[in-house]
């Protein structure tokens, strides 16, 4: 296997500054981003994205190999949860089940942003309509792990087997998902001639800030790796295998779609990255008796890392040889 791809990733500048910031907490030392900044990162991140993901769609259209790459995509976002909720019954509460099959049904934005910048660095194009379905794959894991909360602790009727309204509202509404899909929206209507305007803000600082954010992640997911041997052999495994297995299951349906390369290893990011921002605050209101500490630091202090450092480049490099 080809090597080259993890050297890559690597030697990339966001991915040093998150060991930087890994780096800070084992040595103990007083680097911190203060608050608000991290969420005004990640506000930047999603809007800038989001934009030039809706110009690309307004130069390339809607093919019907688009379309069928957002149905796989939904597809995935509601398979992952129905299956891992049953792997992971047989060694959790039904609540912490739920939750965990939720936070790894659905996606994490920054894996994603992640491994557009490792495609720049590759000088490989990939699709604007990959931005479309990272937002559409948020939020069903959310609705399907609250339903299979309810339904095994028997607490709704057989009538009701449908979210409140208040839950799909919140799971549809959330914040990153919004501005998601309006700067989407947004870069589809102003086409090039908003890509120009805003080229200074969406695209010459873009990786700066990602550094800057990824320091950040890197501080808070060290912090998070400290408390990880608590949790069991288990759940270490599943954060690991689990992504390793759903990014197997997007290669068939990328080779099957027939994606380019650098869509390919999008899809795969996103089926085997875990959410840790969006689910846990739309979980921890709907299945309040799950523990966050479990389904938290599985996303954030195993499955991202790993991702990150690892799965980015070993997806690269299966792609590169089977796509040969």
């Amino acid at each position: 296997m080809d090597m080259s791809p993890l050297l890559a990733n690597l030697l990339n500048p966001p991915v040093l500054f998150f060991f930087l910031g890994m780096a800070a907490v084992w040595i103990k030392s007083d680097l911190d981003v203060p608050q608000p900044l991290p969420k005004f990162f990640s506000l930047y991140l999603l809007m800038s994205l989001g934009f030039k993901g809706g110009v690309e769609l307004n130069k390339s259209g809607v093919s019907s190999q688009v379309v069928w790459t957002l149905v796989a995509a939904i597809f995935m976002a509601l398979a992952v949860p129905l299956y891992t909720f049953f792997v992971l019954r047989r060694k959790m509460s039904v609540p912490d089940a739920a939750a965990v099959a939720a936070t790894y049904g659905s996606v994490s934005a920054v894996t994603f942003i992640t491994a557009t910048s490792f495609l720049g660095q590759q000088k490989m194009e990939f699709g604007g309509h990959m931005v479309a379905a990272m937002a559409l794959m948020e939020s069903p894991a959310i609705i399907v792990g609250v339903l299979l909360a309810r339904i095994a602790k028997r607490e709704i009727s057989s009538e009701k087997f449908l979210p409140r309204g208040d839950l799909l509202r919140d799971a549809f509404a959330n914040g990153s998902v919004f501005l998601l899909v309006g700067s989407l929206l947004i870069g589809i209507l102003t086409g090039e001639n908003g890509e120009h305007a805003l080229k200074p803000f969406t695209g010459d600082i873009f990786k700066g800030v990602l550094c800057l954010f990824l320091l950040d992640m890197g501080l808070v997911s060290a912090r998070r790796l400290r408390g990880s041997r608590a949790l069991g052999a288990f759940p270490i495994s599943f954060a690991v295998v689990v992504p390793l297995l759903n990014a197997a299951l997007a290669l068939v349906l990328a080779s099957a779609l027939q994606l380019g390369r650098g869509d390919a290893l999008l899809f795969c990011v996103l089926c085997a990255s875990a959410s840790y921002i969006a689910v846990p605050a739309a979980v921890r209101l709907a299945i309040p008796d799950a523990n966050p500490g479990l389904y938290v630091t599985m996303a954030l202090a195993m499955t991202f890392p790993f991702n990150v450092i690892i799965g980015i480049p070993l997806y690269m490099a299966i792609i590169n040889g089977l796509w040969r």
